[in-house]
């Protein structure tokens, strides 16, 4: 299993134009063969912060998510919301386990 996270900021005046691409690159990328979680949602107390969180069965599959046609719509969305900084980053193996 691979994770991908991280934060996006974007300018404020991007918000809704970030919102509305995140709501529609989900909507997407959920249904792609090898994705296990896809999750955007914005940082509590900073509105124009995203944090990215992603599952995905390997390393083909989310190669397959960069050449999709909605993530090149997405990316081309987040350059017009005006993207401040971007630290996203990936993590390969390990085994997911309950925390107790």
């Amino acid at each position: 299993m691979l994770v991908v996270t991280g934060i996006v900021e974007v300018s404020p005046e991007g918000i809704e134009k970030a919102e509305k691409a995140a709501l529609e690159m989900v909507g997407e990328t959920v249904k792609e063969e090898g994705c296990i979680t896809y999750e955007f949602s914005q940082v509590l107390g900073h509105s124009n912060r995203f944090r990215v969180y992603e599952e995905w069965e390997s390393q083909a599959a989310l190669e397959a998510h960069f050449a999709a046609p909605h993530m090149a719509a997405f990316r081309a969305a987040l350059g017009e919301a005006g993207v401040k900084s971007s630290d996203i980053c990936r993590i390969v193996g390990g085994e997911k386990q309950p925390l107790r």
